[in-house]
């Protein structure tokens, strides 16, 4: 059954998120999908250069349709980040319900890393489209607001909570992104049964053994290399690594390799500074996905961190699958779900979330290894991605799940469930 599929996400290509690949895979297996987003600013906070230049280069990938409404940039400070929030919610709903007019879909897929109130344009254009609406739930509001430290307010707190209900009350089918994560959403919402598990997959691209090494980086000489890839953010917890990299100062073999960007990038590389870490760390800022294999070819190391608060301890970073995926051994400095994928895949070592000490030493353990045993512990890595993460397989499973629920939908009379109401 070929589906016609409106994707709603603040985040899309040239950003970098998996609804990228999601919307690629869709389109290849012969869905028609439009993708309703906003103007690519993430993570620097403003809008790329390339989009301001040539915009209309922009408004096609893969085949798919990309509609792009105006929304407030990230910029760098608290007020501007919620700005771009609510602009992106009032835009698609407005200017995005009348761009689509006159447009059938056969179902709705929200993409939510954050924030929640993508939902709300969703949840409006499921009403006028008459299509069950799919949210995938990456980021639990509020408690990831509360984590870090952004909203403090009881009342406000309550209130977004009540935010959160209202949207998911009116999806069809929630996806939670862990298994942990999965009794969480299921508290605000009814029934329990539209919440149902659907992990990130890890990326074949990530698989780079015939991947060049990247020219950014001269080649080894003698040193063990930590790699950390991805946002650097609040979440992150850059104070404890670097604590662990202060800790580890002494032995120069030792280097902290980071391939990214994000809103904490500023002060960490201040932090290396007046810490006079300059010689252990290598800063390389923000490269498409496609370039990950020729940076992994460098680690020896992957480095996948989250703080320690409850609601991440339901959380498994997106990269964690892609790192199982690379064959590379992994060092984790989380709590909960994540941690436990490492523990259970034997892929590597990990401690406590915001545990330098604990970082520190799991480092050295690793770096003490002989190459078969790291060898070993790749392979196991890569096992484990196949058996759980595996993309095909999952979003197959995705892709019966919408046309289930569009079959259904059709053969209603496009009523709705009652839940949507």
């Amino acid at each position: 059954m070929s589906l016609r599929v409106l994707v709603v996400s603040q985040y899309f290509w040239p950003e970098n998120f998996r609804i990228n690949e999601l919307t690629a895979e869709l389109v290849r297996r012969g869905s028609s999908v439009t993708v309703l987003t906003g103007k690519p600013n993430y993570p620097d906070g403003s809008v790329f250069a390339e989009f301001r230049a040539r915009p209309q280069e922009f408004a096609r990938f893969h085949g798919a349709e990309v509609l792009r409404v105006p929304m407030w940039p990230r910029g760098r400070n608290g007020f501007s980040l919620m700005l771009n929030y609510l602009t992106f919610a009032l835009s698609a709903s407005l200017v995005g319900a009348w761009r689509l007019r006159r447009r059938e879909f056969d179902v709705v897929f929200v993409f939510e890393p954050s924030p929640v109130t993508v939902g709300l344009p969703a949840v409006l254009l499921r009403r006028l489209k008459r299509a069950p609406l799919l949210f995938w739930v990456l980021d639990q509001w509020p408690e990831t607001l509360t984590a870090v430290g952004a909203l403090k307010s009881k009342f406000m707190l309550r209130l977004v909570g009540r935010l959160v209900s209202f949207i998911y009350d009116r999806c069809d089918v929630l996806l939670a992104q862990s298994k942990s994560m999965v009794h969480l959403v299921r508290r605000y919402t009814h029934p329990a049964e539209r919440v149902v598990y659907f992990p990130n997959w890890s990326e074949p691209a990530t698989d780079g053994e015939s991947a060049t090494t990247a020219p950014e980086l001269p080649p080894k000489t003698g040193h063990f290399d930590v790699m950390f890839a991805g946002n650097i953010g609040e979440s992150q917890d850059f104070g404890a690594i670097l604590d662990a990299a202060h800790a580890l100062r002494d032995h120069a073999h030792i280097r902290w390799l980071i391939v990214g960007d994000g809103r904490m990038a500023p002060w960490v590389r201040e932090e290396i500074r007046r810490r006079g870490l300059e010689s252990r760390f290598v800063m390389m800022g923000r490269h498409p996905p496609e370039r990950m294999p020729s940076f992994f070819r460098h680690a020896d190391a992957l480095l996948v961190s989250l703080r320690a608060d409850p609601v991440f301890a339901l959380t498994v970073p997106g990269k964690l699958q892609s790192y199982l995926a690379a064959g590379i051994p992994i060092i984790g400095m989380l709590n909960g779900e994540g941690r436990q994928i490492i523990e259970d895949s034997r892929a590597g070592f990990s401690c406590d979330a915001g545990d330098s000490a604990g970082l520190a030493s799991a480092v050295l353990r690793l770096a003490g290894l002989d190459a078969s045993e790291r060898a070993a512990m790749s392979a196991r890595g890569r096992a484990f991605a196949l058996k759980e993460f595996d993309r095909d397989s999952l979003i197959s499973n995705l892709e019966a799940l919408m046309q289930s629920l569009a079959l259904s939908n059709q053969n209603s009379g496009r009523a709705l469930p009652k839940w949507g109401k």
